[in-house]
């Protein structure tokens, strides 16, 4: 079981005492020691507004990584589409691929635009009915039949007309634009990557460049919704996500299956599911190694914008409270924290319960030194074990 890929999944996280350019150093340092350690995988996820995450394009990240990289596969966790076209989309990784061909991976999220409508996820309209739903992996007690855990549902109801959320997508929107729907978006990009862009009046789009990129096309999502059913739908690589909606990533995973078409890229489903993780030597160091995490999630809760990542010592003097303990639980207890023993266990019955592919391992620390050590501790046990 542990013979499946890890790769990785950076926020390009901000400590706090440090500055947006070491965090850049530290990331690009992070993905030469990963490509040594094994891992398949370095992607990078886009963020705004946060004071302690520095990742907020993942185009310009990756081609300064390509360039300190030589194997591993780099990419996007996830290019989020509510605030860019399809168009500078393609050329942005066309860009990319022109100088570092076959080593790009371009996974595509939503984000910062009203939900989008579902379509049909078979014919061309709507007289087809979707595929029945599938039966979820059994969940009783909060747990699945293999011990992984899965939280009651997390609601963000609380942060619907708060204002930093709407001050975000005025900023990352023009005036009056409207975003386009997120699986008419996803076909463009499609269409454009393979040179058969048309507009109704047959009018052609060739991206150049971008247009045959040889790019691996992802979506990511944390339910079963539009994104599963979209990449379900045109036979992409699907990426659930259990560190960011624990809850939902049984009903993700299924629902892509669920939805999944063959295509000339894929011929069955293909599943990476991300996961939290902090390692150490033991389990009690591992512990005081993650004690920012709590806080740092309650920054983004709370819409405050995550936080330059606090030392053990400076989390443990923030205020706290059993509204904040509530706040954090889903996250916190689906947290993998411990011995690179303890962490390969759980990420086992990760893989188990989703019957993932792959697995994404995002780690966040004070110390850059303790991030590149778990790694290195996990991919050691993971070998063992493979």
């Amino acid at each position: 079981m542990s013979g499946i890929p890890l790769g990785v999944l950076d926020l390009v996280p901000v400590a706090s005492g440090s500055t947006a350019a070491e965090a850049l150093k530290n990331s690009i340092d992070l993905a030469r020691r990963t490509e040594e350690f094994g891992y398949a995988r370095y992607w990078f996820a886009e963020h705004h507004l946060n004071p302690g995450v520095a990742g907020t394009s993942p185009a310009v990240v990756l081609a300064l990584t390509a360039s300190a990289t030589s194997t591993i596969r780099i990419g996007s966790g996830a290019v989020q589409l509510g605030h860019r076209t399809a168009l500078s989309t393609v050329e942005e990784f066309g860009l990319i691929d022109a100088l570092h061909p076959g080593r790009l991976d371009l996974g595509l999220g939503r984000s910062a635009g009203p939900p989008a409508r579902r379509r049909p996820t078979t014919g061309e309209g709507a007289d087809e009915p979707a595929p029945p739903p599938v039966q979820a992996t059994p969940v009783v007690g909060g747990y699945t039949p293999n011990g992984l855990r899965i939280p009651d549902r997390f609601s963000f109801a609380h942060l619907l007309g708060h204002p930093r959320v709407a001050l975000q997508q005025k900023l990352l929107s023009l005036p009056g634009a409207q975003p386009q729907d997120y699986s008419e978006q996803v076909d463009d990009v499609l269409a454009l990557l393979r040179g058969e862009y048309r507009t109704p009046e047959g009018v052609e789009a060739h991206a150049v460049p971008g247009e045959g990129a040889d790019v691996q096309v992802w979506v990511l999502g944390s339910s079963g919704g539009v994104s599963a059913e979209t990449a379900g739908r045109n036979g992409l690589r699907f990426a659930a996500n259990y560190h960011v909606s624990p809850a939902t990533v049984l009903e993700a995973a299924e629902g892509y299956r669920a939805a999944f078409k063959p295509s000339a890229e894929l011929d069955r489903p293909y599943v990476t599911v991300s996961a939290d993780v902090v390692v150490a030597e033991d389990d009690a160091t591992a512990r005081e190694l993650a004690t920012g995490y709590a806080p740092w999630v309650r920054s983004i809760r709370t819409a405050e914008g995550a936080i330059p990542y606090p030392t053990p010592a400076e989390a443990r003097a923030l205020p706290w409270s059993e509204e904040d303990d509530e706040l954090v639980a889903d996250r916190v207890e689906t947290q993998f924290v411990g011995s690179a023993r303890t962490v390969a266990d759980h990420l086992e019955r990760l893989q188990e319960a989703t019957d993932a592919d792959e697995l994404l391992i995002t780690t966040i620390t004070h110390r850059h030194a303790d991030r590149v050590r778990s790694y290195r501790l996990l991919a050691q046990e993971w070998q063992r074990r493979g």
